[in-house]
């Protein structure tokens, strides 16, 4: 199903068991380790500025700037450190709000799988 025929109707899908594809890391945001991280977008807007997918990082340490993002973790175990603000512990059932432009470090303990929803600014 593409994200097109997702958005004209309902569906459902097994997030531990869903088929993800490659999302190559820049080598610049790799701390330590050598984390794979995978994904899929569920939905996109049709203006592109609200995104619903699945991610997945191999244990590692990285580091990302944030978009605006509602969380809940699936599977798996990470610390995120946020620069200037709190080092959160997120593991299975957690559910994390990140703002844009928060810098953060990812060490990821346990392969993490999460489901999310990310709002980016419009033009």
């Amino acid at each position: 199903m593409t994200t097109n025929d997702q958005a004209s109707a309902p569906f459902s899908l097994h997030i531990a068991d869903a088929d993800l594809e490659p999302e190559p890391l820049d080598p610049e945001q790799i701390v330590s380790g050598d984390p794979v991280v995978t994904g899929r977008v569920l939905w996109e807007s049709a203006d592109g500025t609200q995104i619903r997918g699945l991610w997945q990082i191999t244990p590692g340490v990285v580091t990302d700037t944030e978009a605006d993002e509602l969380f809940v973790v699936v599977s798996g175990r990470a610390t995120i450190e946020v620069d200037g603000g709190p080092t959160l512990e997120v593991g299975p059932g957690d559910a994390c709000v990140l703002r844009e432009g928060d810098r953060t470090t990812w060490t990821v303990h346990e392969t993490l799988r999460k489901t999310y929803h990310i709002s980016l600014p419009g033009d």
